[in-house]
């Protein structure tokens, strides 16, 4: 049976989005781990694959089960502030209470028959403190490895798509917002359901707390529930424009966009399926960086840009007027 959770007035008007480094973490960890979920990110495997290899990441493995299994949601709990730190994150990993640890690594190690009185899976079990701070530390290393390099062009489009599903809840209220999250994730009568994912007998209800939405990067092409007592019940789907960020050619401009922005400045702004920086789109469109600032700057008095400063990067993404013009939707441009 699908998984139909059931909001409440108060759950309602608490749903929130936020972005997890450490769950992007794990989410791409899991994508290494299943070799069948590759998909859009072949290109990101290719160049990570000799890096994961030279992690040693085996006790991480042990709690990434294959499709169908638990993972114990102590390795990427909820996070409770919109947009944390990856340092606080793991911090608060680190400070897992041992016995929730310890029930939720038998319910992940319970998936596999005999993995559990394994030497490796009684180790585990046997000290939940130590392994607990062994996960983080190896958590702390692929994320060093795998994601902090990219980073910036990651939360860039995890924000993206906030920013789009925001403005939908804004035009359409709630009802826009929680039927656009996903194909597979329906909405109807207070009951938001996830139609491929199986029902879990110990779900966490929604009890007025909320439900926390946290696009994903790595995801594709499911859509995850983390449930368990005592987190907050989420959602993580995937994210727009993830499959285009670093696989995707650069898209050509319409020509009738070309030939009113002119074809350089029209091809910067087609290129834009997701938030870039300006050595990122002068080296994607072979154009001198300050070719493709000045071009930034007036497309930004236009209108159709915005920029948004993330470290030391100052990242550009398209408006909604940007993305209207450039789908061809003149009516909606225009207004």
């Amino acid at each position: 049976m699908p998984l139909a959770l059931h909001l409440g007035t108060d759950d309602l008007t608490r749903c929130r989005f936020a972005i997890s480094p450490l769950c992007q973490t794990h989410e791409a960890l899991r994508l290494v781990r299943r070799p069948a979920r590759h998909g859009y990110h072949q290109g990101w495997l290719r160049r990570m694959r000799r890096t994961v290899a030279g992690l040693d990441l085996a006790p991480l493995w042990l709690f990434i089960p294959p499709p169908g299994g638990y993972t114990p949601d102590f390795l990427g709990p909820p996070p409770e502030e919109p947009y944390p730190a990856i340092e606080d994150e793991l911090a608060r990993m680190r400070a897992t209470d041992p016995d929730l640890a310890h029930a939720e690594m038998t319910r992940s190690l319970g998936g596999t028959p005999g993995l559990a009185e394994s030497p490796r899976g009684r180790a585990a079990l046997d000290d939940p403190v130590a392994t607990v701070r062994r996960l983080a530390d190896l958590t702390e290393r692929a994320w060093r490895a795998l994601l902090a390099p990219d980073w910036p062009r990651h939360r860039a489009v995890l924000e993206a798509d906030i920013a789009h599903r925001s403005r939908r809840a804004a035009d359409g209220g709630l009802d826009s917002l929680l039927t656009g999250l996903h194909p597979t994730v329906d909405w109807a009568g207070h009951t938001l359901t996830l139609r491929r994912y199986s029902d879990v007998p110990d779900a966490q209800p929604p009890d007025g707390r909320g439900v926390l939405l946290m696009p994903s990067v790595f995801v594709w092409p499911d859509v995850v529930s983390g449930f368990a007592r005592p987190w907050q019940p989420t959602v993580i789907y995937p994210a727009r424009g993830m499959g285009r960020l670093h696989t995707a050619p650069v898209p050509r401009p319409a020509e009738a966009l070309a030939r009113l922005l002119g074809p350089q400045r029209a091809a910067v702004l087609a290129g834009l399926t997701a938030p870039s920086s300006t050595t990122d789109l002068a080296r994607r469109h072979g154009l001198a960086p300050s070719t493709v600032s000045a071009h930034l700057s007036i497309l930004r008095e236009a209108g159709l840009l915005e920029s948004r400063r993330q470290g030391h990067y100052v990242l550009y993404g398209r408006t909604a007027l940007g993305d209207a013009l450039v789908d061809g939707d003149v009516r909606a441009a225009a207004d």
